[in-house]
């Protein structure tokens, strides 16, 4: 361990690293949880539904990037590719700039079943979401973690977390430009009747 400016006993150590642990553990068995319900009837697991998500917001991920920002083995993400692939929601094929790695891309089934479950998402089931709230109520706005970025980014790297930043604003625009479809679709109906 690195000497800091404040000296650490084992027990400081311990601590943290247990707190870290207990949070860690009782948060993502909520969010495991709303995640599997929210995904179920589209016959998807969570390392499915996370894979189909980072080939839509990279256009296109080789396994290490699917392993490596699905936080997932590589051969998870193989396995669960290829079963993608089976079901025609994913293919693989290589890039005209880069002939060496093969790269995952989603397929229009693909596309149109990750928007899907993106429809179907109900806040009312999100436990975090609901668990939120107050905060949210109390400061105008959600938390946004950045102690939790700077460890990550620390652990997996600056490339990691840009990426996290860079989908999250992705999934915004993406979600916005939903929306808008709906209203402009919404008002071609009222228009006709």
């Amino acid at each position: 361990m690195e000497k800091t400016d404040t000296a650490l006993t084992k027990k400081d150590t311990i601590m943290y690293s247990y707190k870290v642990v207990q949070l860690s553990k009782a948060l993502w068995k909520m969010v495991e949880k709303d995640w599997q319900q929210w995904i179920k009837p589209f016959r998807l697991n969570i390392n499915e539904h996370h894979i189909l998500w980072i080939a839509h917001y990279l256009e296109g991920a080789t396994i290490s990037d699917i392993s490596r920002f699905g936080v997932m083995h590589v051969s998870t993400a193989f396995n669960f590719s290829k079963k993608l692939e089976e079901r025609g929601l994913l293919t693989f094929s290589k890039k005209e700039s880069d002939k060496r790695n093969t790269y995952v891309y989603l397929t229009t089934e693909g596309t149109r079943l990750l928007s899907d479950t993106f429809e179907s998402y109900l806040p009312q089931n999100d436990s975090v979401l609901k668990g939120s709230l107050p905060l949210k109520s109390l400061y105008g706005k959600f938390p946004e973690f950045p102690e939790l970025f700077s460890i990550l980014r620390e652990i997996y790297g600056k490339e990691f977390t840009q990426l996290f930043e860079a989908s999250f604003e992705q999934a915004y625009n993406a979600l916005t430009e939903a929306e808008q479809h709906v209203l402009e679709t919404s008002d071609e109906k009222e228009a006709t009747l």
